[in-house]
């Protein structure tokens, strides 16, 4: 079944409600997945030049883990919830019961290809639904692959993919999906709600935004260094909560950029253009985005590239100002701006006059409570970068311009799940208070139990 209407129509008709079909199903992607690691890895080595330990440490492995996280709680995640009732609707009892919306559309990003794609979709199987999947077409070497692996796990009436370019996305889109999951960028967002909008369908988007990474100047410097180099260049600086910019304290800024391009050379040698850690650019478009972002401030590291290569060196920026062009949009690079502060008030507020961020980071001690207090962001780490997704104790997901809804974990579950309220009520028994006529004669009654 290759027809997009023909596979949609059948998956309306297959039932996932069983949790021995949802057992089978997630524990089945487990076992191809963990099959399939050189292949995969080989994908994203071509897509993006990810060595292996990158592939399996921030796609292969994530999804691994949730997967075997579900599969363990799946069975309380799908139990009914008995909960009180109100006086008023005494006798009855009332619970919650799970159920899957139905037939789920998701879209991946071309970032991280094969975790954003599999990661939401194990939420939604595990909440019963059937889903359609619509890998990133930049990433094409990946979209083979996760075509190849749902096409021995699922059944299509189950999980279905389509691959291809924005004519495929377009057509998805205007089917009656019950629930809509996209990851990408804002241009992508804006479509996709606009086509949600016609059926009033639901939706989640994952999407960016420009992330503030602060250094104060109580900051362990070194460690901050290190690990914000970590975080900035990790998959060549194309990961959505990547620091996009620096706000550093200037009583510490010379010494604290000197560890920064200290560690950026440990990490990815004199010429990263040599290094095996060190992966490129998606493709020339991306490239020549990027290229057009460096033409202004002081470059203290980087700035060479290779645009046959897709190669663009670790690069940071001195001497930036919020009216550079490299600070009016995401950079979605290893391109690493840097800004210079005395006042954390100034930083708090500049960086509430922008769209809330995806991610903040803040290093150091003092003011990182009146930081978390007086902004908003997706998600916070303090002394840290990037690794609060990692946790699937907690929801991942955007805020205003960087999105809406939330995964990862249990979160994952409830996304793709409604919660339907059931009230059963008794026959036995049948209150008259609640009848006209003369119903003033049982309003002290109301009064003293509504109190």
């Amino acid at each position: 079944m290759d027809n997009i209407s023909q596979v949609f129509e059948a998956q309306k008709k297959f039932s996932a409600l069983n949790i021995d079909v949802r057992l089978d199903a997630l524990r089945g992607l487990f076992n191809e997945i963990r099959q399939s690691q050189d292949m995969i890895c080989e994908a994203l080595r071509l897509d993006l030049g990810k060595c292996e330990f990158e592939s399996i440490a921030t796609e292969i492995s994530i999804v691994l883990d949730e997967l075997a996280a579900m599969i363990k709680k799946l069975p309380s995640y799908m139990s009914v919830k008995k909960v009180r009732t109100s006086f008023l609707n005494f006798p009855a009892k009332g619970r919650i019961c799970p159920e899957p919306y139905g037939n789920v559309l998701i879209f991946s990003a071309w970032n991280y290809p094969f975790q954003l794609m599999f990661a939401p979709l194990i939420g939604a199987v595990a909440a019963g639904n059937r889903v359609i999947l619509k890998p990133a077409e930049q990433a094409e070497h990946t979209a083979k692959v996760i075509e190849s692996i749902v096409r021995k796990v699922f059944k299509p009436e189950h999980v279905a993919v389509f691959n291809g370019g924005v004519d495929v996305s377009e057509r998805l889109l205007k089917e009656k999906f019950d629930y809509i999951f996209y990851t990408g960028g804002a241009g992508g967002g804006h479509a996709v709600m606009r086509a949600a909008a016609e059926h009033l369908t639901p939706v989640t988007l994952e999407l960016g935004g420009k992330s503030p990474c602060i250094v104060d100047s109580d900051a362990k410097l070194n460690l901050a260094a290190k690990r914000i180099v970590w975080g900035k260049f990790l998959n060549a600086g194309q990961t959505c909560v990547a620091p996009d910019h620096l706000y550093v304290h200037s009583s510490i800024k010379k010494p604290f950029l000197e560890k920064l391009l200290y560690w950026i050379r440990q990490f990815y040698t004199e010429d990263p253009a040599s290094s095996p850690d060190y992966p490129r650019i998606i493709n020339e478009r991306h490239f020549d985005r990027l290229q057009k972002l460096m033409g202004e401030g002081t470059i203290l590291c980087g700035g060479v590239s290779d645009r046959a290569k897709r190669f663009i060196a670790p690069t940071v920026i001195d001497g930036i100002t919020w009216n550079d062009p490299v600070m009016r949009e995401e950079i979605f690079g290893p391109v690493l701006p840097v800004l210079s502060f005395n006042n954390i008030n100034d930083v708090i507020a500049q960086i509430n006059e922008h769209p809330k961020p995806l991610a903040l980071y803040y290093f150091g001690r003092d003011n990182a409570e009146q930081v978390i207090e007086q902004t908003s962001s997706g998600g916070v780490c303090l002394n840290e970068t990037v690794t609060h997704l990692l946790n699937p104790e907690m929801p991942f997901g955007g805020v205003g311009g960087s999105g809406f809804g939330a995964y990862h974990g249990k979160f994952s579950f409830d996304t793709f799940t409604h919660y339907k309220p059931i009230m059963i009520k008794s026959t036995a028994v049948d209150l008259p208070m609640r009848y006209p006529p003369n119903l003033n004669k049982n309003l002290k009654m109301l009064k003293f139990v509504s109190k």
